[in-house]
């Protein structure tokens, strides 16, 4: 490897604990710009602008965020520092409603604080940044499990596709979907990736390409409509894709494109791996038409990555930025303790006898996932 993708950090907390430092990622990749967020304001905009984005390091800028805004309160007492941290919350939430783990890590914040409510407001704010830190500890160390979940269902020298960024920009360390694809670079296994370019915000172009051109992996960008060409080919053995939020019924929202990409694997013939968190299960949304779609800017289709305009004046556009991949298109959702198998794809005695994968890492949810 050319560099060690961990020394770039996405998403950090400044050494005195009055900002949180993300690596804008719209920069990306004519040049790394670290930018220094110390106000609500701010880290909504970097949130919801794309400065930061991934749902992993949402969660993790949004964790250290709401510290960073605790740190600021000017209430004395419980109950008014309480109500200020609740309203900061609720503004940091809306700034991108598809991401589960912007609320996860939201309200594990919020727990600390009704926790300890007979705790000086001081110690309460400590007791916030403790809680941040691990919430990105956590993701390390779950992206990693993930990687090597999923590592043991690839062999070396697969072409593997991937759709949009859920690589180590979109996390703390290593990423989700793409976390295999760094351990198994770590081992020589001498995988070629073909990474979607992913419009309308080209994350798979500016970003994916990017981090993976940066650590010596073998990466070919491709445009969107081209996934097709190269699965007809035998160029794709595999594809990883990283989610957003998961439903109790298995469907999966990920970027938009994501479904189509699902699609294109099912006639092919290709596994479709959806790698992520368990923060990303939400059990509370019973299926893909219960979650909540973020729809965004038209200028981002019609003008934001053209030197002038593409598309005529007043023509309406559509702007969704996930999609849902119904469950029955999906091989195994991969997270961190156990994968959560399609049945009528993969049957549990394939994963165990031929991929050796352990008993206690492979669980069959017959009733969500058939």
């Amino acid at each position: 490897m050319n560099v060690d993708i961990t020394d770039l950090k996405t998403v950090r907390l400044s050494q005195d604990g009055s900002a949180v430092i993300i690596l804008d990622q719209t920069c990306l990749p004519g040049s790394e710009v670290y930018v220094s967020l110390s106000s609500a304001e701010e880290i909504w905009e970097a949130i919801y602008r794309l400065k930061v984005r991934g749902a992993p390091a949402i969660g993790i800028a949004a964790a250290y965020g709401i510290y960073v805004c605790s740190r600021q309160i000017a209430a004395n007492t419980y109950g008014g520092f309480c109500s200020e941290f609740l309203r900061i919350k609720d503004y940091l939430a809306s700034s991108r409603p598809t991401a589960v783990n912007l609320v996860a890590a939201l309200d594990r914040m919020e727990k600390v604080v009704v926790a300890h409510s007979v705790n000086p407001v001081p110690e309460i704010v400590e007791l916030l940044r403790v809680e941040a830190e691990a919430i990105r500890a956590e993701d390390a160390a779950a992206c990693r499990k993930i990687g090597e979940n999923c590592l043991s269902l690839l062999r070396p020298g697969m072409g593997i596709l991937t759709h949009c960024n859920a690589g180590h920009l979109a996390v703390s360390e290593y990423g989700t979907a793409l976390a295999p694809v760094y351990l198994g670079e770590e081992r020589g296994y001498g995988f070629k990736v073909f990474a979607d370019e992913t419009r309308p915000l080209l994350q798979g172009a500016r970003l994916t390409a990017y981090e993976l051109q940066k650590v010596g992996v073998d990466v070919t960008l491709i445009c969107d409509n081209m996934a097709s060409a190269v699965m007809r080919k035998g160029w794709v053995q595999a594809v990883v894709v990283g989610c957003d939020r998961v439903a109790a019924n298995g469907d999966t929202a990920n970027k938009i494109g994501t479904s189509g990409v699902a699609i294109l694997a099912r006639y092919y013939g290709i596994p479709f791996y959806v790698l992520g968190p368990t923060s990303t299960i939400d059990l509370n949304c019973p299926d893909g038409d219960s979650i909540v779609i973020e729809e965004r800017n038209p200028k981002e289709i019609t003008d934001m990555w053209y030197a002038s305009r593409m598309a005529p004046e007043g023509v309406k556009a559509y702007n969704p930025a996930f999609d849902v991949t119904p469950h029955d298109l999906i091989t195994a959702i991969i997270k961190v303790l156990l994968i959560l198998l399609s049945v009528w794809r993969i049957s549990e005695k394939y994963l165990r006898k031929v991929l050796l994968i352990p008993k206690q890492s492979v669980i069959l949810l017959p009733n969500l996932w058939i």
